[in-house]
């Protein structure tokens, strides 16, 4: 929860793009760019996953350039239709024709009512007239002659629906292949126009089944489907391609395909597909919302695309192909001539043949193949959006720019993947876009929120503690900005005074960019330590360097931490001398005093000139502690309050010390090094020790010289205990004081 009220003005802003695309998902606010890029990337996918193989089972007969050459200008005389149909059907034993073209007027160009006018003036009182006029127009009836050579033949007629104002209507339909009784008062959306274009009634009688070969035009102009069933006053009828395929199946009777009611409710208007039923077997076909199949495109259209064989018409009249060559194909009759307006704009070119877009789908029946946008492809978008989109939300502001982007292109590539998953194996066109430029952009606006508004932060936080703080404990800061300021605020607290000995000596001997060269070299390895150990420096005062431990980052063993860091500094300064000695420069010395206590730490100081520091008792107090160092003799001394808090570090108690400005006694201590590393003579030197100072405290004179005198002979160079044997001769002189606490007093800074 401190992450998410941490992040949360980050959050809201990557949930906008998600807000904006669950709008344009439920339809609320249409994003047409969004529908723009799904279309684009369907028709490249599609594109992408054509099979671009020849499909053999099904042959175009085309009424090309060539044929129109040859047999003459559209429309044809229906005799040489009738030729058509029976060269086909008898001399090629076609399995099945089908009309991409529609003959809706009567054919008048044999010239047969003119005749018929003729005859009747000159030759209707001559015998046998009527017989005569039977036999001449028998000859010349070109739509009975085409109707004789369809009729009780696999023939399937075409025709189209129109829309206008005026719902003209011409020719006949053919029967519906469904009422609106079939769906049971549900209130499904179907392709619905007002106006149709049939056959003329001779042909429609004589070849029943017929299919409207319409196509639905997207707003960009394609055409990427086909409604299978539409309605029109009431009444539904199959396309083309459709009744195509039923007629290969044995005409199975229409019914309407309902999802399951266990998920919707009756008034749910959708059809989830369309069934084809023959006796106990049930063939389901996908629809959309529209009750409409995508054109599953084999390859680029055309004489040229290799999808679909073409053959002109001009050669099946002129019988130029040998008996039996279409034997069992399926055949559709259409055109590819440009002056006849049946080309298109698909996703696959742009002067795609109409009559290849029926191909198509009949092709894909016949292999199951069909794409469709599924009736729940909304909320199946929704589900999507949701999931990516909070996940990216509640992820990105927890994580690096880096593993933000490795986040992000997961989720892209999920969204992707699943999609082409369910596009390739189940043949569902699920929308895609909305989920792409939703994360892309949830992304970049996180990204740039980060880079604007908390990376400002942060590089401010890195500016303002960068001189004090170690460049870790920035880096853990700046994951946080929020958490830290430079306002003033009371903590506990460990502070450090190191003070460098020897510096007034050296200052009278070198020379002054000696001098400087010396007190940097020897700080900046003093101040390495500290850094390296979490510490933060307050400042350099002269030849003394300040620090802290506990703030800004809390830092739990800030106790230990200081002391650790005083133990290796007086290590690093021995080491220094070493190297001092070989170069003939002088050595030097460090005192250090630590206390922890009560703190308050911010950034004070003037308008002029502020710095981040502490202030309070604790700290002067930890200020004299590093000045009693050299009267003990000592690099380190360290309040009681630090040692009890710093834990497993072997001690030797100095004194009890009253320091200028505290009426209460301190105890203060020097940490000889870590408990573990402790050794034999060092362990019992303590304990001598601490009977000596038990014995100095109950003003036992002659135990504690006896103590003392030991101590000397086993460690004669320690100045600490030549300290005490003065002290213990000096009190010999004064008498037995009963309120007197064991502490010594300094009046000195």
């Amino acid at each position: 929860m401190r992450l998410l009220s941490r992040h949360w003005p980050r959050i809201a802003v990557t949930l906008i793009p998600l807000v904006f695309a669950l709008l344009h998902a439920s339809g609320v606010v249409r994003l047409g760019v969004l529908q723009r890029l799904d279309d684009i990337i369907y028709d490249a996918r599609l594109r992408a996953t054509m099979p671009r193989t020849l499909d053999e089972r099904i042959v175009i007969v085309d009424i090309d350039e060539k044929s129109l050459a040859e047999v003459g200008r559209w429309p044809w005389g229906r005799n040489k239709l009738a030729e058509l149909v029976e060269e086909l059907q008898d001399r090629q034993k076609t399995a099945l024709l089908g009309f991409d073209v529609v003959f809706a007027e009567a054919d008048e160009s044999s010239g047969l009512k003119r005749l018929k006018q003729l005859a009747q003036a000159e030759l209707k009182d001559q015998p046998g007239f009527s017989e005569k006029l039977n036999q001449l127009q028998a000859g010349l009836d070109y739509d009975a002659v085409f109707a004789k050579a369809i009729e009780k033949r696999p023939v399937v007629m075409g025709y189209y629906f129109t829309s206008d104002r005026d719902g003209r209507v011409n020719g006949v339909l053919p029967a519906p292949v469904m009422g609106r009784d079939a769906l049971a008062g549900r209130p499904i959306k179907f392709t619905s126009w007002n106006g149709y274009g049939a056959n003329i009634e001779q042909l429609a009688k004589a070849a029943p089944l017929g299919g409207f070969f319409n196509s639905i035009t997207e707003g960009d102009g394609v055409v990427r489907s086909i409604p299978l069933l539409a309605e029109y006053k009431g009444q539904y009828y199959e396309s083309l391609a459709l009744a195509m395929f039923r007629m290969l199946a044995g005409l199975p009777r229409v019914e309407p395909g309902f999802p399951p009611e266990k998920f919707l409710t009756r008034n749910y208007q959708g059809l989830e597909s369309i069934l084809l039923k023959q006796g106990s077997k049930t063939l389901a076909i996908p629809v959309d919302d529209r009750v409409a199949t995508l054109v599953p495109f084999r390859g680029h259209g055309g004489a040229n695309g290799g999808s679909f064989r073409y053959i002109s018409a001009a050669d099946v009249l002129g019988k130029r192909l040998a008996p039996g060559a279409l034997k069992d194909k399926i055949v559709l009759i259409g055109t590819t001539a440009p002056g006849l307006l049946d080309l298109r704009v698909t996703p696959v070119g742009e002067t795609y043949p109409g009559v290849e877009t029926h191909a198509n789908v009949i092709s894909g029946f016949l292999d199951g193949k069909v794409f469709v946008k599924p009736d729940y492809a909304v909320g199946f978008e929704i589900v999507i959006l949701l999931l990516s989109g909070l996940t990216l939300a509640f992820a990105l502001p927890m994580l690096s720019a880096s593993r933000a982007v490795l986040v992000s292109l997961a989720v892209i590539a999920a969204i992707g993947g699943l999609n082409f998953w369910l596009y390739a194996g189940y043949g569902l066109v699920l929308p895609l876009a909305s989920a792409l430029v939703m994360a892309l952009t949830a992304f970049a606006l996180n990204m740039s929120y980060g880079y604007f508004v908390e990376s400002r932060s942060k590089r401010e936080l890195a500016n303002l503690f960068g001189t004090y703080v170690p460049p870790e404990l920035v880096d853990e800061m700046v994951k946080d900005p929020d958490s830290y300021s430079m306002k003033a605020t009371t903590k506990e607290l460990t502070v450090m005074f190191c003070d460098m000995r020897g510096f007034t000596k050296m200052s009278e001997t070198m020379e002054p960019t000696q001098l400087q060269a010396l007190l940097n070299s020897v700080f900046s390895r003093l101040t390495d330590l500290i850094r390296g150990n979490r510490g933060t420096i307050d400042k350099y005062m002269g030849d003394c360097v300040m620090a802290f431990w506990g703030a800004p980052v809390d830092t739990p063993d800030h106790a230990a931490l200081a002391v650790k860091t005083a133990l290796e500094m007086s290590n690093a300064v021995r080491r220094i001398n070493e190297e001092h000695r070989t170069k003939g420069l002088p050595e030097i010395g460090i005192g250090i005093g630590l206390n922890t206590g009560t703190m308050c730490v911010g950034d004070m100081g003037s308008d002029i000139r502020r710095s981040y520091t502490v202030i309070g008792d604790a700290v002067n107090l930890g200020s004299r502690l590093e000045g009693l160092s050299k009267t003990y003799g000592v690099d380190i001394v360290v309040s009681e309050s630090t040692r009890k808090l710093a834990g497993d570090f072997a001690w030797q108690e100095l004194d009890k010390v009253r320091v200028k400005g505290k009426d209460q006694a301190v105890a203060i201590f020097w940490p000889l090094a870590p408990a573990d590393r402790i050794d034999k003579d060092n362990a019992d030197e303590l304990k001598t020790w601490g009977l000596a100072l038990k014995a100095y405290r109950a003003q036992d004179w002659d135990q504690c010289d006896v103590q003392l005198l030991n101590l000397q002979r086993a460690n004669g160079k320690k100045f600490l205990y030549r300290l005490y044997a003065e002290r213990v001769a000096s009190m010999r002189l004064l008498p037995f004081d009963p309120e007197w606490d064991g502490a010594t007093n300094f009046e000195t800074k």
